[in-house]
């Protein structure tokens, strides 16, 4: 009885993620809410490395009046990590874009030509979490007629579209992809959030995942994730769509 009592109580072991290219994270260093140095951007890499992430595009926000970024400021941030990667001998494959904000700023860059694609010309579009956008379906429409593909970061963590659900089948049926938040699935937004996310992902209206990663804090969340009992099942229903490692 006792040595049973033991073998329940055994921890388990985390499992790889069920991709190994991450579209989504703040690990470029200084220029957002997310790595504020080069050492925390290592230590983050080698964290998605033991999750079996091979390859990122990294997405510091670019939002008005909060993250004024350029592709100029990115481009130094990245080549700052590159350098102190080859320094340490870390070896992880990282490209870089945005996470766009749909502001006036990005129509402004949108106007100008000043975006940073991801590859296979993706790009990654954020709403503000007070309001939605009011012209994001003509956003969508001139991204597409300018052959950008748009993907719509975390929409499971909208408000307003959580109690409209049928906005996301308009949207999906626009040909707006879907990216969900790794730690929207261990439900660390909240219950909601998580709900939702698996609605999403039953839909089928689910392409990408992203761990949205910022700090250590979410580090720590989602290996507890990779351990637990429900994440094998969650990882085998979205491995079915998702097409992260189609990106690079």
């Amino acid at each position: 009885m006792l040595l049973s009592f033991f073998k329940s109580k055994k921890k388990r072991e985390p499992q790889p993620l069920f991709y190994s290219t991450d579209i989504h994270s703040h690990v470029l260093p200084g220029i957002d809410d997310g790595s504020p140095n080069t050492d925390v951007s290592i230590d983050l890499l080698k964290a998605m490395k033991s999750w079996g992430i091979e390859s990122i595009v990294a997405t510091p926000h670019i939002a008005e009046e909060n993250f004024e970024n350029t592709p100029q400021t990115i481009k130094n941030a990245y080549d700052k990590l590159n350098t102190r990667m080859l320094d340490l001998g870390v070896e992880m494959d990282v490209h870089y874009s945005a996470e766009y904000r749909i502001d006036d700023r990005f129509r402004k860059m949108l106007e100008e030509n000043n975006i940073l694609v991801m590859p296979n010309n993706y790009l990654l579009i954020e709403n503000s979490f007070v309001q939605p956008p009011i012209d994001l379906k003509n956003i969508i429409y001139e991204l597409q007629l300018r052959d950008i593909k748009p993907i719509l970061a975390h929409p499971e963590r909208y408000g307003y579209y959580q109690r409209k659900r049928e906005i996301y089948e308009t949207l999906f049926h626009s040909g707006c992809e879907f990216q969900i938040n790794l730690l929207s699935l261990t439900g660390y937004y909240g219950d909601r959030e998580k709900e939702t996310a698996l609605w999403l992902a039953n839909k089928g209206y689910v392409s990408f995942v992203g761990s949205d990663l910022h700090h250590f804090g979410h580090v720590d969340v989602i290996n507890r994730f990779l351990s637990s009992k429900e994440y094998p099942a969650i990882a085998e229903k979205l491995a079915l769509s998702i097409k992260n490692d189609q990106l690079l």
